[in-house]
């Protein structure tokens, strides 16, 4: 996998209007293995090696009813990934960042504006080195 450029998928966001009955959905009818629920208002599942993530109202943030589904790349560097997208071009939504720690591992996101409406994120999960 290049540094910064992805190399696929890691997981696709997807706005609910009820998580519940989304989560009924997609693990009772669809048949997906259900990972774990998250505030506020997600829930996560596996799906062939990408995570699908729904975000119920309260995470559809600004954009409310016009939310569109997210694609997270999955890229080694996320900090040169990013500045390689800007540097390109591409309008910053959010800089790198950590959105979360779990089992030694932290996960940075950030995005951009592919300039259609939609947003691309970048994706890592980092290794935590303990002192």
């Amino acid at each position: 996998m290049s540094a910064v450029s992805p190399s696929r998928i890691k997981q696709i966001a997807v706005p609910v209007n009820s998580i519940a009955d989304a989560r009924n959905f997609y693990a009772d009818v669809l048949g997906l293995k259900f990972l774990f629920d998250a505030p506020p208002s997600l829930a996560f599942f596996e799906c062939g090696g990408v995570r699908l993530m729904l975000a119920g109202p309260e995470a559809h943030g600004p954009d409310g009813a016009n939310q569109h589904p997210v694609l997270y790349y999955d890229v080694a560097d996320i900090h040169a990934a990013h500045s390689r997208l800007e540097a390109a071009g591409a309008r910053v939504i959010e800089k790198p960042h950590v959105i979360a720690r779990m089992n030694g591992r932290e996960v940075w996101i950030s995005a951009v504006s592919d300039g259609q409406g939609n947003v691309v994120q970048l994706m890592a999960e980092v290794s935590v080195v303990s002192a």
